[in-house]
Order: structure tokens, then sequence, then C-alpha cells
């Protein structure tokens, strides 16, 4: 009974917020390389064969949700965020502590509360089948990504800041 441990299992629970972060990140690697096709093939289809393509503000729009709400996630996990240090002399070790505390929670508090919100409007959006004016491209998947890549970003935060207090992250 040696998997049993606490430890073993925070090693799998942080195994499968990698792997998801990781799925996350891949789908949004795909829709950036969609965005560029659908970009490229555009303006190509425009200025070329002056037949421009329909409704590509809403494929470009939407592509963009997905691949910055799907990226969020990874990008968290793996501190790809812009931080600044201009402080950290000044403030001390105390001081780093309480910031990267604080920015931890209250980046936590929001995205919840968007992930809580996009989450009831994608059931909206699917209840009462809202689309795009051009397209009709259906909205709630959008929605979806949203809630789901905000979620998985608070719970990147929750275990950034549990090993923050354990002492086990700078």
């Amino acid at each position: 009974m040696t998997g049993d441990t606490p430890r073993a299992h925070a090693n799998a629970l942080s195994r499968a917020f990698d792997r998801a972060t990781l799925i996350l990140a891949w789908i949004a690697g795909l829709s950036l390389l969609f965005m560029l096709v659908t970009i490229a093939g555009s303006v190509v289809l425009r200025y070329v064969f002056a037949t421009p393509l329909l409704g590509v503000n809403e494929i470009v729009q939407l592509t963009s949700v997905a691949l910055v709400m799907l990226a969020l996630p990874y990008c968290t996990a793996r501190d790809g965020h812009v931080r600044v240090d201009v402080l950290d002399q000044a403030i001390g070790p105390w001081g780093r502590l309480a910031g990267d505390v604080l920015s931890r929670l209250l980046s936590g508090f929001v995205l919840a509360w968007l992930a809580y919100r996009a989450y009831w409007k994608a059931l909206d959006a699917w209840e009462f089948g809202d689309a795009t004016n051009m397209l009709a491209l259906p909205i709630w998947p959008f929605y979806a990504m949203l809630s789901a890549g905000t979620a998985l970003c608070v719970l990147v935060f929750a275990e950034q800041l549990v090993l923050i207090l354990l002492g086990k992250r700078s």
C-alpha cells in the first residue's frame, strides 16, 4: 500500500493537472494553426482571386477565444506570464511571499468568477441556440472553452498556492 500515501496522491494530482494543461495547450496550438490558415487563405482569396472569405472576422474572433483561454492554464503552470520584480529587494522575502500568495488568491478569485459566469452563459447559449450573426456558428462551445480554461487555471493557482505555503515553491 505504498501508493496510497498523501504524497502519491499529490503527485498523481499534479500529473493530472500537467496532462490537462498540456492537452488544452495542444488544442490552443491547433487553434492557432487553424487561425493562421484561415487568415492566409482569406488574404489570398481576397487579393488574388477577388473573392473575400465570408465571415472571416467571426472565425478569427471565436478562434482567438479558444486560443487564449485554452493556453492560459499551461502558461500559468509553466510560469510563462510576465513578472515584474522591481520591488523584490525592497520588500524582502516576506513581502515576496505575501505578494505571491495575494496574487494567486486574487487571480484565482477573478478567474473562478469568470469560469462560473462563462459556464452559465454556455448553458444559456446552448439552450437558446445563440449563434454568430453572419455564419450562424454556435457560441456555446466557446463559452465552454472559456469556462474550462479559466477553471483549470484556478486549479493551477490553487496548486501553486499550496506549494508556496508548504515552502516547496519560490
